[in-house]
Parts: C-alpha cells; structure tokens; sequence
C-alpha cells in the first residue's frame, strides 16, 4: 500500500456548525440586546483577544478552555450593549454551545472513516483549535477512528506551519509523502501539499475545479480504490 496514513481537518471537512446553534445564540443575544446580532470574522477575533486577556497560547487544558470561553461570551455580551445579568447569560450561551451538540457530521463522514479504518490506515486529525479537539469528536461518537489529535493550541503553532503537520505525522510514525490530507481551506490544503501529503482541498459547493479539489469526501474512497 503506497499511503499508510490519512489526517483530516475537523471544521468544514468531517463537521459542520449546527444552524439551530447558531441561530439561538443569535436570537438570545439579540433579544437582550435590543439590535440584531452578527459575527464577522474580525469581530470574532477581537472577542477572542479580549477573552484571552494577553495570555498565550490562550488554554492548554479544557479547564483552561472553558473559563476563556465564558469570558469570550461575556465580552461578546458586554460589545452588544447588554448591561444585564451578564454572568448568568454568558453562562447559558456557554452551556448551549461549548460541546453540546453544537457541531454535526457530513452526511457521509462515517461511511469515509470506516472505509479508510477497514483498509488498515492510521487515522488523525489536524485541526487549529483548542484542547477539546478530541472531546468534540467523542461527542460525536468518531473519535474512535483516530489514534492523534493534532490541535493547534496545544503544538504552538496552526495551520499550515510546518510545525503542526510533522507533529502530527510524528504522533503516527509516518512520512508526508505516505499520507492522505483534506482540508476545506485551500491555504492549509496547498500547506500540506507542500510538506509532502498528497491533499486534498474540498469544496462542497462545487465551484472550484482546480487539481486536487473533491466535492465530498467519498471521492477520497474513489482516490484510494483507483491506486490498485
């Protein structure tokens, strides 16, 4: 067997964000707030910097990941105006959405892993994200088909530094050039490309034609059956 090794990102490749999360986080801040509520991507990285109060790395265990996520939803409360039972609020949006059916699997995510599981492959996944990388994935009973949690918080460094990819191919005692990638982010995709990993971009919306790019993961199975 050419390939020995197969890592996936976690967001936007084995799972997605639930919408009905999303939108009663919405709702909820809203209704308190008085105005509707959006999260742009550099309004949530400020939230990010005030809840991590100058500390780095932000967490290294998932205490340490909980109270910064109370925080960040405090802060996120306090930037909307809110004056109210901050405390009290922040702790429900925590509860509802830290690890609490807050992420749901791509249709065919499991079919894929136990594909690649059945065929004798080490399995991990690459993420860049906090200490609770591998608990989100046992909440989602797949943990199971993965031997290394590679998260960014935890190695120092993110995607696509070459220092998160060979912690995680050190984790399975494997060389880029024996190993599987797919990511959703085409940077961290083309990253890993060039470390080695034969990788994958995918692309569910089916706009990308470029080399490499797959529309569902099922077309990872498609990739490893045609190398017989």
């Amino acid at each position: 067997m050419k390939y020995k090794a197969i890592f996936f990102d976690r967001d936007g490749t084995l799972t997605y964000f639930n919408p009905e999360k999303e939108k009663f986080r919405n709702e909820m801040i809203s209704s308190w707030s008085g105005k509707r509520f959006e999260l742009p991507y550099e309004k949530m990285m400020h939230l990010f910097k005030l809840a991590s109060e100058g500390r780095k790395p932000w967490y290294k265990n998932l205490d340490d990941e909980r109270e910064f996520n109370k925080g960040y939803y405090r802060h996120m409360l306090i930037c909307e105006g809110v004056t109210e039972e901050i405390d009290k609020r922040s702790e429900l949006l925590f509860s509802e959405l830290w690890c609490n059916n807050d992420r749901l699997l791509f249709p065919e995510t499991v079919e894929v892993l136990e594909h690649f599981k059945n065929k004798g492959y080490k399995m991990g996944v690459i993420s860049d994200t906090s200490p609770s990388l591998e608990y989100t994935l046992q909440h989602l009973d797949i943990a199971k088909y993965f031997t290394s949690f590679t998260a960014s918080s935890l190695v120092g460094a993110g995607k696509p530094s070459p220092i998160i990819f060979n912690a995680a191919l050190s984790a399975q005692g494997v060389k880029a050039g024996e190993s599987l990638y797919v990511d959703d982010y085409k940077p961290e995709a083309d990253g890993a490309r060039e470390q080695g990993f034969t990788s994958f971009l995918i692309d569910r919306s089916d706009e990308d034609k470029e080399k490499w790019t797959i529309t569902s993961l099922i077309q990872l199975i498609e990739f490893e059956e045609g190398l017989k």
